[in-house]
């Protein structure tokens, strides 16, 4: 890895960090129990579930998104659409299938 590479790692690392300590406050024992109405805060929120739920070299079943967001709060399908229309999660037209692109 070259120097312009690992920095911008640490960086990334760094944002990633920030992130997650952003949005502590709406998790109890690794639950969501708040989702913002705040449009700023919830896209906090969707953007540390895509990164630690979802990895971007493969692409998902909706039943497998469901599942993954089941674990961390009741109402997967809300969360589902708020990442699609934030664009943190891509949809085929057809609906079965969910992707990570960034």
């Amino acid at each position: 890895m070259t120097g312009a590479e690992t920095q911008k790692a640490q960086k990334t690392h760094k944002a990633d960090a920030a992130v997650a300590a952003g949005v502590a406050d709406l998790f109890v024992q690794g639950r969501v129990v708040v989702v913002p109405r705040r449009p700023a805060r919830r896209r906090q929120l969707l953007t540390h579930l895509a990164q630690t739920l979802f990895g971007r070299e493969r692409d998902y079943s909706e039943e497998e998104v469901n599942e993954a967001l089941l674990r961390v709060h009741d109402d997967p399908s809300a969360l589902r659409r708020y990442l699609v229309e934030e664009g943190l999660l891509t949809r085929t037209p057809d609906g079965r299938r969910y992707w990570r692109d960034w």
